[in-house]
């Protein structure tokens, strides 16, 4: 029998998975860490802490499988929308901490983007817009104001890409983290945009020559990368890509016509397609698979996953305690709370608008809300209020993308550990709701994706793996409750947008000394 690895670098952990070749899990491991946030709005990572928790979680998975190492035949990386990328000095050092998809530091750049090269060109050649969120924009905030960062930049490069160099040696990005940088990508040619690159003053040295598929092989491990891992020396490391693409591949997603979320730090909601769905309300790149052919169309929520997270650490330390103390684990705690309590929390709406938001509304000025509020409401119907609020923002992006999206909704990530969460999401969009077997996400795509690139498997196989748990089917009288409540969340936003704004000016006027 022969295993492969599957490694994604995610926003707030990096986890592996060991499968044989027959799409059996024998082992995984999970290394966690935080996302810098220096200022508001900002959110970055030394690219150090993906690359020890990536060995640290490979080799801890490879030595808790027992498996001898002459059988694992290949490993896949996958990892974050690293935003900017990390930018790589000549001897290929970081300059500076990477500017990760959730940051927003970049409204300046947007707007001159929009002023001097304008919304039209760039879905021309891009099909992308212009905002905070595309890491050519992060690009161009690092050009004015750090200069002397700018100067010393040779090379920008993914988180996976990067962690991919430092196993092999071979500098590559593959389709789909190219495409997701946006107004630098031409994805008519997919290819990089000269024309746009020299509009914005972007070098075409600084971006990576070599664009590959995700199924490509781009090196082996290095002696000593092999030795640090307990790998054989020149196992083979496939591309992948991003994170939520290979979640999608995962799911058996492997041609057009599919629409499936991968919700976890954050949501990425997409329809698979033969060609792109245009709009400026959607990000789009090339797919994972066969990437020349199949595009990939989301609008996501910047904060899905985060927010039950920050609600977790904020408001629950006597249940961390407990749980410290051998009690319930946290979450499940607040699962079976929220569950005895009626559809829309009595009269609780939020907006999940914790690091402003990109697709489909593109405002960085949004705020997270809690709307209806009184003295009969506890902390589980504001958990059980988060909870719905993801699944309002999975809603709102299925309509943004405004096509037909299937019988079903693939759904993958974290958020499916919690069974009430999985029929939030059903009775919500009402659409029945299909979620992986395993809790391993892009994971099972990465492991995938490197059968096919060794040869080890082929498509047809991967197919076969029953990846796939029951349909969770919405009911009726909970899914015409949702419309009225998701009317309002989608009014509530629309009243606030403009005191959002307001409130983001009188944050940033500085205090005035006495």
């Amino acid at each position: 029998m022969d295993y492969l690895l599957g490694t994604d670098i995610g926003t707030s952990g990096t986890k592996t998975i060991l499968m044989d070749t027959e799409g059996n899990l024998i082992a995984q491991d999970l290394q966690e860490y935080d996302v810098l946030t220096p200022k508001p709005l900002w959110a970055e990572q030394w690219p150090d802490v993906w690359l020890h928790a990536t060995k640290s979680s490979i080799k801890n998975t490879v030595q808790k499988s027992e498996i001898p190492a002459e059988k694992i035949r290949g490993i896949a990386i996958s990892g974050l929308y690293g935003g900017s990328g990390i930018p790589l000095d000549e001897n290929m050092e970081p300059v500076r901490p990477c500017m990760i998809w959730m940051d927003r530091r970049s409204e300046e750049e947007t707007k001159w983007v929009l002023e001097h090269i304008g919304e039209e060109k760039l879905q021309e050649i891009t099909h992308n817009g212009a905002d905070p969120y595309y890491g050519y924009t992060k690009m161009l905030w690092m050009k004015h104001h750090e200069p002397e960062n700018w100067q010393k930049t040779k090379l920008f490069l993914p988180p996976n890409d990067y962690v991919i160099y430092k196993l092999t040696g071979e500098i590559a990005i593959d389709y789909s983290s190219a495409g997701n940088i946006g107004g630098i990508f031409d994805m008519n040619n997919r290819t990089w945009s000269k024309e746009m690159l020299d509009a914005m003053g972007i070098p075409l040295s600084i971006m990576p020559e070599n664009i590959v598929e995700s199924t490509d092989v781009v090196g082996g491990l290095t002696t000593e990368a092999a030795a640090e891992l307990g790998l054989p020396e020149g196992m083979p490391v496939v591309a992948s890509g991003i994170d939520c693409g290979a979640a999608n591949i995962g799911l058996g997603v492997f041609e057009s016509g599919v629409f499936a979320a991968a919700i976890g730090t954050s949501m990425c909601a997409a329809l698979i397609s033969n060609q792109p769905v245009k709009g400026k309300d959607l990000i789009v790149w090339p797919y994972l698979y066969d990437a020349k052919r199949l595009s990939y169309s989301f609008a996501g929520a910047a904060t899905a996953g985060a927010i039950v997270k920050w609600f977790r650490q904020t408001m629950c330390q006597f249940e961390i305690e407990a749980e410290k103390g051998g009690g319930k684990n946290t979450y499940d705690v607040l699962n079976e709370q929220a569950a005895a309590l009626p559809v829309g929390s009595d009269g609780l709406i939020v907006l999940p608008y914790f690091m402003g938001e990109r697709s489909p509304i593109w405002d960085s000025d949004a705020k997270g809300t809690i709307v209806g509020l009184s003295l009969a409401h506890s902390k589980a119907h504001v958990y059980r209020a988060f909870m719905e609020a993801v699944a309002f923002s999975l809603r709102d992006a299925m309509e943004a993308t405004g096509e037909d999206l299937g019988e079903s909704i693939l759904l993958a990530g974290g958020v499916t550990k919690s069974k009430l969460w999985r029929q939030i999401f059903a009775d919500v969009t009402g659409y029945p709701i299909v979620c992986p077997v395993h809790d391993v996400e892009a994971n099972m795509g990465d492991v995938m994706l490197a059968g096919i690139g060794t040869g080890l498997l082929s498509y047809d196989d991967v197919k076969k793996w029953q990846v796939l748990d029951d349909k969770i089917m919405p009911n009726k009288e909970n899914h015409e409750k949702y419309n009225d409540y998701y009317r309002v969340y989608k009014s509530i936003y629309k009243n606030l947008k403009t005191d959002m704004k307001t409130l983001t000016n009188i944050a940033k006027t500085p205090n005035l000394s006495i």
